[in-house]
């Protein structure tokens, strides 16, 4: 039987940015930078709060990444490297290893792989994983 692991993300908004953080079981994996909430406009919103089960997806720009599908209105969401929300992002999400202001954080790659790593793992097991925003 498939297990289902949840990845917590919670969020504080700000005028420039959504800011958050990813737990797995009580224990932090990163931090988060996101668009400000624009009330789900494609492209220059943060997705709505909710739960959404993770996939495995190929991008040509991204490579292979866990992409978040079924976001209501939207398509192509991803979780990827980016250090600058507002100059990187389209409504994906992007892992940082801290955060220096809103929607800014450093070392996204380096989060990013350990997210990822996590991730894969539990879907190496036939898990399912779901991200839970809150």
């Amino acid at each position: 039987m498939k297990r289902k692991h949840i990845l917590l993300l919670q969020r504080t908004y700000g005028a420039n940015g959504t800011n958050g953080t990813i737990t797995y079981g009580g224990e932090e994996i990163c931090h988060t930078i996101e668009l400000p909430d624009r009330n789900n406009i494609p492209r220059i919103s943060c997705i709505p709060i909710g739960q959404y089960k993770l996939q495995k997806r190929r991008y040509p720009k991204h490579g292979e990444q866990i992409g978040i599908p079924n976001v209501l209105g939207r398509e192509a969401i991803l979780i990827h490297a980016a250090n600058n929300a507002l100059k990187e992002l389209q409504g994906c999400i992007a892992p940082v290893t801290a955060l220096t202001g809103e929607g800014i954080g450093d070392y996204s790659g380096k989060a990013l792989a350990k997210l990822k790593a996590l991730v894969y793992s539990l879907w190496d097991m036939g898990d399912e994983v779901y991200l839970n925003i809150r």
